[in-house]
C-alpha cells in the first residue's frame, strides 16, 4: 500500500516574495536587508539573483559558444548557489527547491529561500533565454504561490513612488520579459533601492506600502 503524501501546511497569511538583486547580494547593504527580512512578522519567500555567478555564465557562453538552453540551466544553478549562500548568512533562513518545501519552511516560521533549478529547468512555458532572468522568475513564483505582494530590491537609487515596467525594462533595471510577466502574475509589485530598509521594515510590520509601485 502506498502511503499518502501529506500536504504542506500553509500559513494563514499570504506570503510576500522578495527578490534580492544580484547587485544587492554583492553590496554592503546585504546584511542589513537580511536582518530586516528576518525580523519581518509576515511569511516571506526570498528569491536571490544569480549575481556574479550568472555573469560568469554569460561570459562562458560568449567565449565557448554554447546555446541558450545550457546557459539557462547554468544561470538557474547560479541562483541555486546564491540561495544557499544567502541562507547560510542568517539564522532562520531555509532553502527550498519546490513549492511544498517553501510552504513547509514558512509553516515552521522560517524565511524560505528559493533555489529554482528543480522547479524551472524543464518547464516548457519558461523561455530558455536571457530575455527572462531572476526578476521575472521571482514574479512567476509570486503568482504561483499566491503572494500578496512582490518586492524587487535593487542596488540603485530609487526615485519616486511609481515606476513603469516598460521604462524599467528600457533602462536595463528589469529584464525584457518582466512587463508581460507582471501583467500575467497580477501581483502588486514594488521597487526598492539603497537605504530603503527602514521603510520596508515598517511596511512588513503593517504600515503603508513602500517603494515605487510598478505598473
Amino acid at each position: 500500500m502506498t502511503a499518502k503524501r501529506s500536504k504542506a501546511k500553509r500559513p494563514e497569511e499570504r506570503p510576500v516574495v522578495v527578490k534580492l538583486g544580484g547587485s544587492v547580494v554583492r553590496s554592503p547593504e546585504l546584511n542589513a536587508w537580511l536582518a530586516v527580512i528576518a525580523a519581518a512578522p509576515r511569511p516571506t519567500i526570498v528569491v536571490p539573483g544569480g549575481g556574479a555567478l550568472a555573469d560568469e555564465v554569460r561570459g562562458c557562453q560568449q567565449s565557448l559558444g554554447f546555446g541558450d538552453g545550457p546557459a539557462h540551466r547554468m544561470a538557474l544553478l547560479a541562483m541555486d548557489q546564491l540561495a544557499w549562500a544567502v541562507a547560510g548568512l542568517h539564522a532562520g533562513f531555509e532553502v527550498g527547491e519546490s513549492e511544498a518545501a517553501l510552504w513547509q519552511s514558512l509553516a515552521r516560521g522560517r524565511v524560505a529561500v528559493w533555489a529554482p533549478y528543480a522547479l524551472i529547468a524543464n518547464r516548457a512555458d519558461i523561455p530558455e533565454s536571457w530575455s527572462l532572468t531572476s526578476d521575472s522568475l521571482g514574479l512567476w513564483l509570486a503568482g504561483k504561490v499566491g503572494a500578496s505582494h512582490f518586492f524587487l530590491i535593487k542596488s540603485i537609487a530609487r526615485r519616486g513612488t511609481s515606476a513603469g515596467a516598460a521604462q524599467l525594462c528600457r533602462d536595463g533595471i528589469v529584464d525584457q520579459a518582466f512587463p508581460s510577466m507582471l501583467k500575467d502574475a497580477g501581483i502588486p509589485t514594488y521597487l526598492l533601492g539603497r537605504g530603503d530598509q527602514e521603510a520596508f521594515a515598517a511596511c512588513m510590520a503593517g504600515g503603508s506600502l513602500c517603494g515605487a509601485a510598478i505598473d
